[in-house]
């Protein structure tokens, strides 16, 4: 295939990925920085196409000579044959049993730099990864070494790589159709500071001198001048300016992302306003120190953020309807008399497939240390789920069970229940939402009050038989989940029956009401709200009026 041929080639890919280009967010929290001393990270994986299930590669030996085909996480498509490991590790969704932990958000960058002739796919370097490597740097030197190699299927991408003492985040981007390895820079985010990405390329300025916090392709400058991107000294050299330059959706849609994070835990967020809002080109730092600790639980309600309360907030406008709804239907801009508007792109989206916040202890042993509180689904309407990095069986509800897919439905599933019952609540958002929340609230409150006695069992066990330990946080894992899975089948059966034909059903003790002869009760007409009448008569003028 000729450089042309190749060129249009990477353009067509690129462009079927556009999809998701707009897709995920990781939060960063240093273990100095939380309330329990862990290291934690967050990960939601948003895009239209992906079902949302939890992964597990158990550990395992093989061969010299052995081959892995690598197939395109985003699409199934096959790709090629690397050199399988000769010992691999066990992984449960983004955690392998050393508590190793990696997410991602694309940044896509410079298009011209996609290599469609590349083996390894940013979805495939994370896994691969996570079964070869124990800690964060040694995944960077795995995942590194795998792209030159090999050669890098995707576009530009940002990783968050995070074991129990350090996190780190690796901006990487090929380097064109046809040439082999990535150029790419690797940043530790100090211990009291929390960081976030959000699918736009953070890295800008970095030290090339400081060995212990910084890592970098040795080409990461030079290519960028070669190509033309760069033409200043090294110290004044930017990741994000060269390879990933900054337009209004990188700004908007991702960059506010990181912003509405640091607007809740530091007092820094209306000096870091002006820079979303395109009054200023100044960038956000790469990390800040909190205003205060931040635990488990904030990422968790932080993943369902949609910048309520902010300038930025989108429940109290015309497009959140009657009842405030924290959502905008896709695409994000659109055109109206030839000018072109757009909608807010919050963390929290409609179109996430799985959401999970990794919790990473270094004072316990492994096995117990690494928590992935996983959900599926929207972050705002999920149940986070604690599945310990050891376990060796992924719950049902959270496989293809029954043929499940994006396409196809099963009642089994643990993504179309929780999406069946996302979908009842997003028309009347502002009236059904007490009712999600205060189950979901009742779930995730006992899974952290039994998280203690659990662990301890576990750590116990530990002494005396490590089987005996893995299979416990195994089936704790599984309970769990089924747990979570039931318990929102039975909410989606109650919001049918509460809130059908667009009325509200009468509730006393937490039963449904009754009368005195055992007949269900009248129902409450609630109609639309005053706000939203209002508007309606502004629109309509005296057409309904009645005369």
């Amino acid at each position: 295939m000729n450089m042309k041929k190749r060129f249009l080639l990477s353009a067509a890919l690129l462009a079927a990925a556009s999809a998701s280009a707009l897709a995920c967010t990781n939060l960063i929290v240093g273990k100095n920085a939380s309330t329990d001393g862990s290291t934690i990270v967050s990960y939601s994986a948003d895009s239209y196409g992906l079902y949302g299930e939890l992964y597990h590669y158990p550990a395992a030996t093989y061969p010299k000579g052995t081959m892995l085909a690598v197939h395109e996480w985003d699409t199934g498509k096959y790709l090629g044959q690397i050199a399988q490991a000769e010992r691999t590790y066990n992984v449960i969704g983004n955690m392998n049993e050393f508590q190793l932990t990696i997410g991602e958000t694309t940044f896509g960058g410079r298009h011209e730099l996609a290599d469609s002739t590349g083996i390894v796919d940013y979805g495939s370097l994370i896994y691969i990864g996570l079964q070869r490597a124990r800690t964060a740097r040694e995944a960077i030197k795995v995942m590194t070494d795998l792209v030159q190699q090999y050669g890098y299927y995707s576009e530009g991408e940002s990783f968050t790589i995070a074991d129990p003492n350090e996190i780190w985040i690796m901006e990487m981007i090929g380097k064109g159709p046809g040439v082999r390895g990535a150029v790419w820079v690797a940043v530790r985010v100090p211990d009291d500071c929390i960081s976030a990405h959000a699918n736009q390329a953070r890295v800008h300025q970095f030290d090339m001198n400081d060995k212990e916090n910084c890592m970098y392709a040795p080409d990461v400058v030079s290519f960028a001048r070669e190509k033309g991107y760069f033409s200043g000294v090294n110290k004044d050299f930017s990741f994000a300016d060269a390879y990933a330059p900054l337009d209004f959706s990188a700004r908007r849609f991702c960059e506010a992302r990181v912003w509405s994070y640091f607007n809740r835990f530091t007092d820094n967020g209306d000096a870091y306003l002006p820079y979303i809002e395109g009054q200023t080109d100044t960038p956000m730092p790469l990390f800040v120190k909190p205003n205060r600790k931040i635990s488990v639980q904030d990422v968790k309600d932080m993943m369902r953020d949609h910048y309520e309360g902010t300038p930025l907030d989108i429940t109290n406008d015309f497009g959140a309807g009657p009842y405030k709804a924290p959502y905008r239907l896709t695409p994000l801009t659109f055109e109206v008399d030839g000018k072109e508007y757009f909608n807010e792109r919050p963390i929290s989206t409609q179109q996430t497939g799985f959401v999970f916040v990794a919790q990473m202890r270094a004072n316990l042993p492994d096995a117990v240390g690494g928590v992935l509180w996983f959900g599926v689904d929207d972050a705002n309407m999920t149940v986070f789920v604690p599945v310990y990095c050891c376990a060796t069986k992924v719950p049902t509800c959270f496989t293809r069970v029954d043929g499940a897919d994006y396409i196809t439905f099963s009642w089994n599933s643990a993504f179309w229940i929780f999406n069946w019952v996302a979908n009842m609540v997003y028309p009347r958002y502002d009236l059904m939402i007490g009712d999600l929340r205060a189950t979901q609230k009742e779930i995730e409150s006992t899974f952290a009050n039994g998280q203690q006695g659990a662990e301890e069992t576990a750590a116990k066990l530990l002494e005396k038989d490590n089987a005996a330990a893995v299979d416990f946080l195994t089936n704790y894992t599984n309970m769990a989940a089924q747990s979570a899975f039931d318990t929102w089948k039975q909410l989606g059966t109650f919001l049918v029956v509460k809130y059908n034909d667009g009325v509200v059903k009468r509730m006393k003790d937490g039963q449904f009401e009754r009368n005195a002869i055992g007949q269900p009760a009248g129902v409450i007409r609630v109609g639309y709200p005053k706000g939203f009448l209002e508007e309606y008569v502004k629109e309509t003028g005296d057409r309904y009026r009645v005369k």
